[in-house]
């Protein structure tokens, strides 16, 4: 009996040593804020790892001037059943309408209080907590509970907030309007030769009409804007980086290598086509080639998302933190969608005036086809720079001298210059490459450097301290006696590396930078450590810039997803340092 007595309380300390070990703090736990809008007050609880809330207590009142409850006038997320209880594994994002606390009673001063109470999966359950915040019709006022950042929002959680509004109509207009401004950025060039060379293709089969050429795009941008959505709204709701699933090398290299499929096909080496019982059952409808078309737009449409993958902007950051945060996919789904539409605008547009203006079809769609290949050829290797940056270099310089060769067949004195120039940077480059250049626009910068001066700075006068997880990052903030910026980078992140190249190397920034410790985290491999960093910093995808003051205070209106140029970059740095 003795012995079964103390293998039971050894037992029961191993339990609670193991359980002990996954204990968070119930700050950590349970991070709350509130924020006040014109119409309503939005109490936001995100949960941390394994966190979860009983749905019972989940309550909102009205505490002063008097004592009313609002809970079931509320809308919650959907509870679920686990382990025999009601519960919530979501992060809550609780909406109270200033008409709501006005039909329960007439005041000019409000106090309202959220009670929860949840408890942990490793066992542990903590006491019953509560926030307050008070409303004063003349003068809001924030609870001792609420930090100075809930006043002051980064433009990310700002854009997350406007889908908080539930004006369905404003949000959609908004997000279209943000996508027209991100077409505007280099992510959706690439994408410009392709349609093209779809309706090149086009013309060449029929008479390509304005109404057909705008058909054909909105197909290729549709399937574009709704492999994004699904790609983003499973990235909110499962926290996943959006950056990792549409930029993962082995896709690239796959997508690289239809790429140049295709560029041999414009060259006329073979036709890229359906199998022939496939295109059987499909030309026994009346209008079989025109469906088989539209199928591999689709299909290319649906692929392209990949080319707007690195364009992680904060319009796309604010409907992930929003899907994540609320579980509501529908009105984050529909933003990304009328986000990407608008991106590829464009392009329809392109659709409409190729079919407005193409030629009638003839010997000199063979030339236009062999240089839309050899695009294809160039669209494949950007594709490639994200994964093998160190060699590039040499493949744009095999792709510039072989385009030189390849087209030498053009007599005409203009094609003849134009293929010189052309050979002789191809030239240039491989020698660049050598050198160990790894940008095409700079393919000398080994040989054209100039060291540093008082006039010059680079990016190598910064100091960087490279972070592999929370705790060596806790470590470096908690030992800097200056501001502290986090850089969340990686080798396939086309905007990180426009930071480091333009942002990172202005005089003015760099000045600026001296003062700060500067941290990166390399999120490249996407470990799980990294997902961590990533999570718990609200980032879904690198560049974003993370800063805390003297006092180790997070600066949360000071973050920054997405590239921005040297002057947004001091504008924003400027307000809070």
């Amino acid at each position: 009996m003795l012995k079964r007595l103390i293998l039971l309380v050894l037992f029961s300390l191993s339990l609670f040593a193991s359980i002990n070990d996954d204990f968070l703090e119930p700050e950590q736990a349970f991070k709350t804020k509130f924020i006040e809008q014109e119409d309503k007050i939005i109490f936001t609880l995100n949960l941390g790892k394994a966190i979860y809330l009983y749905d019972d207590k989940l309550k909102v009142f009205i505490t002063k001037p008097q004592k009313i409850e609002l809970t079931k006038e509320i809308n919650l997320p959907k509870p679920v059943e686990y382990d025999g209880f009601i519960v919530h594994f979501v992060n809550q994002n609780i909406q109270i309408p200033k008409e709501l606390l006005k039909s329960k009673i007439d005041s000019s001063f409000y106090e309202i209080e959220v009670q929860f109470q949840g408890c942990s999966k490793a066992g542990l359950c903590y006491a019953p907590m509560s926030e307050t915040y008070t409303i004063n019709k003349n003068n809001s006022q924030v609870s001792k509970n609420q930090l100075k950042e809930d006043v002051n929002i980064s433009e990310t959680d700002s854009i997350a907030n406007t889908l908080l509004s539930g004006n369905i109509f404003l949000v959609l207009a908004t997000f279209f309007g943000f996508g027209l401004l991100l077409s505007l950025t280099p992510c959706v060039f690439p994408m410009i030769p392709i349609l093209s060379s779809i309706i090149v293709k086009a013309g060449n089969n029929s008479t390509l009409t304005p109404l057909k050429g705008f058909f054909l795009s909105f197909i290729y941008v549709f399937f574009m804007s709704l492999a994004y959505t699904i790609a983003g709204i499973i990235a909110g709701l499962f926290g996943a980086n959006l950056q990792v699933a549409l930029q993962n090398p082995y896709v690239l290299i796959v997508f690289a290598l239809i790429f140049v499929a295709l560029a041999f096909s414009m060259f006329g080496y073979y036709k890229l086509e359906l199998p022939q019982s496939i295109q059987n059952k499909i030309n026994k409808t009346t209008d079989g080639k025109e469906k088989q078309g539209i199928l591999g737009i689709a299909i290319m449409g649906f692929l392209s998302a990949l080319i707007v993958g690195p364009c992680v902007a904060p319009p796309l950051a604010g409907a992930l933190v929003y899907i994540g945060q609320t579980g509501d996919a529908i009105l984050g789904g529909l933003a990304l969608f009328v986000l990407s539409f608008g991106m590829g605008l464009p392009l329809l547009l392109i659709g409409l005036g190729a079919g407005k203006f193409m030629p009638k079809p003839g010997g000199w769609m063979d030339s236009v086809s062999k240089i839309f290949g050899i695009v294809m050829l160039g669209i494949a290797i950007w594709m490639l720079e994200r994964v093998i940056p160190e060699y590039t270099l040499f493949l744009w310089s095999f792709l510039l001298i072989g385009s030189a060769i390849y087209l030498k067949e053009y007599k005409h004195i203009v094609a003849k210059t134009i293929t010189s120039i052309i050979f002789i940077y191809g030239v240039i480059s491989f020698v660049g490459a050598i050198s160990g250049a790894k940008d095409i626009l700079k393919p000398l910068e080994k040989f054209t450097q100039i060291k540093a001066g008082s006039n010059f700075k680079t990016n190598s006068s910064l100091n960087w301290i490279k972070v592999k997880n929370l705790q060596e990052l806790d470590k470096q903030i908690k030992a800097s006696s200056k501001p502290v910026m986090l850089d969340f980078y990686a080798d396939w992140c086309v905007a990180c590396k426009e930071l480091e190249e333009i942002t990172f190397t202005n005089k003015e920034v760099v000045d600026k930078l001296q003062g700060f410790t500067l941290l990166k985290a390399d999120v490249t491999k996407n470990t799980k450590e990294d997902k961590e960093l990533q999570k718990k910093y609200g980032i879904f995808g690198p560049p974003g810039l993370i800063f805390w003051n003297k006092e180790n205070q997070e600066v949360k209106e000071a973050k920054i997803v997405g590239f921005k140029t040297p002057e947004e970059f001091l504008q924003i740095i400027n307000k809070s340092f």
